[in-house]
């Protein structure tokens, strides 16, 4: 667990590094620990070392340490996609979530949100290198849906969320962060009240935080590579 806290460092002194690089003022960048596959322990180590934020991509996953770290008071950001049978779950047990990108989604979560617990925060995802193999709305839908979720009760529309194409190259990653933080200020100008930019993971943070972020969501420059899924064996022809 002692590496864990000494790769927490690392990561906190590049983000400290960027904002000093790219001219932003110090502390404006926020730490978002992504725990997928992490234990309960990990989480704890990291919590020790002063992070009180944590992300989740899988449901079931999360459900069992959320309940366990609960009287810990940690905040929970789901940053997985969702499906429409999550959505009481995650309306119920997280802070924020960073992955909505349709309207029903979003109006499940309103209708599901205990009223006890106050407006849930959200963020858009954008597909901002329209993959297809990624979640998020069209760059070219994102204002007519922004406009629709901001009218929803028991929801807080704070910003937007990618996940890019992954590249190397730093020039190259910045430009799709460069495209959604011109989407985040267009939103603005419309009279959206929008204060995050959830962008940037292990191995982009540095061209996130130079593009605007104001959440960097990272995993396994703290925790370490993830086990990879075991293939499915082949079938027989």
């Amino acid at each position: 667990m002692a590496l864990i806290e000494q790769q927490l460092a690392q990561v906190r002194a590049r983000i400290t590094q960027a904002e000093q690089r790219f001219s932003r003022p110090a502390g404006s960048v926020t730490l978002i620990a992504a725990t997928k596959t992490c234990s309960v322990d990990a989480i704890r180590t990291a919590a020790a070392s002063g992070l009180r934020s944590f992300g989740e991509n899988y449901l079931q996953e999360a459900l069992p340490k959320i309940r366990e770290l609960e009287s810990e008071h940690y905040e929970w950001h789901f940053i997985g996609p969702i499906q429409s049978n999550k959505t009481r779950d995650i309306a119920t047990h997280f802070d924020w979530v960073h992955s909505v990108d349709r309207l029903k989604i979003a109006q499940r979560l309103s209708d599901q949100r205990p009223p006890e617990l106050g407006d849930l925060n959200i963020c858009l995802q954008v597909n901002i290198s329209d993959e297809d193999s990624k979640s998020g709305v069209m760059p070219e839908d994102l204002p007519k849906l922004a406009q629709e979720i901001a009218e929803i009760p028991r929801l807080s529309l704070r910003g937007l969320m990618t996940v890019p194409a992954i590249t190397s190259d730093f020039e190259e990653q910045r430009q799709p962060f460069r495209a959604l933080y011109q989407l985040w200020i267009e939103l603005r100008q419309m009279g959206l009240a929008l204060d995050i930019l959830s962008i940037g993971m292990s191995d982009d943070l540095e061209a996130a935080i130079a593009e605007g972020a104001t959440l960097v969501r990272i995993g396994t420059a703290i925790f370490g590579s993830r086990p990879q899924k075991p293939l499915k064996p082949q079938q027989p022809f």
